[in-house]
């Protein structure tokens, strides 16, 4: 993957389609990592080093550490889903300061 610049992860059904899976598979090879649409209705499971991570707005990109998350402006933020997200990182001690 040397050479790709963008990729963009688009599901075409409705429900669970491993999205989530295949973002957080190919993060490591990228320096930003976005949500760029939906809502707190969706959610995506992200299990790393045996400890289970459930996101529903925050990109599974914020678990590695030298990776930049994005929410983009086609995201509808749900403030209290959000802190508590944010909350879970910090109890599993993950910073998200200067990378969200």
């Amino acid at each position: 993957m040397n050479t790709v610049q963008n990729i963009v992860v688009v599901g075409v059904q409705w429900g669970d389609e491993g999205k989530g899976k295949v973002v957080d598979a190919l993060a490591e090879h990228f320096d930003i990592v976005a949500r760029y649409q939906g809502g707190a209705n969706a959610g995506h499971t992200v299990i790393v080093d045996g400890k289970k991570f459930v996101f529903q707005l925050l990109p599974s990109g914020i678990l590695r550490l030298n990776k930049i998350a994005v929410i983009g402006n086609g995201v509808v933020v749900d403030l209290e889903s959000l802190v508590a997200e944010l909350d879970a990182l910090a109890k599993a001690g993950i910073e998200a300061e200067g990378r969200l």
